[in-house]
């Protein structure tokens, strides 16, 4: 990715550069924010992100955020924003799902740096 250089993203082809769970790949960078590409299947753990709201949205498969109070069901097509400091899991109950999420530059996965799956290039 070349800064100031605008290039098409083809999320299939970025989608297929990859096959492992809950580690997003970097796929462009939009006003200060990272647009990263994830496969997730299973449940992720408990977090949350002090200083930064969360966009998910599905591309492909079925993701289901939950909450400590309720679970929102996601399909294909469909985004949810976690507000920051919201603790939440996402998880993919139903087989792989493709993920684009947003997130402030540099903000960690799992909510600490010291845990969080460093976002790789693609």
């Amino acid at each position: 990715m070349v800064e100031g250089d605008p290039n098409k993203v083809n999320l299939a082809e970025k989608f297929a550069r990859f096959s492992d769970h809950w580690a997003p790949r970097l796929a462009a960078r939009y006003n200060g924010n990272e647009i990263r590409l994830a496969k997730v299947e299973g449940e992720f753990h408990w977090h949350s992100h002090t200083e930064t709201d969360e966009l998910f949205v599905v591309i492909e498969g079925e993701l289901e955020m939950e909450f400590r109070t309720h679970t929102v069901a996601l399909s294909q097509g469909e985004l949810i924003v976690v507000p920051r400091g919201t603790e939440h899991r996402p998880c993919a109950r139903h087989g792989e799902v493709k993920l684009l999420v947003m997130d402030a530059d540099g903000t960690p996965n799992t909510g600490d740096a010291t845990t969080a799956f460093e976002p790789l290039e693609i």
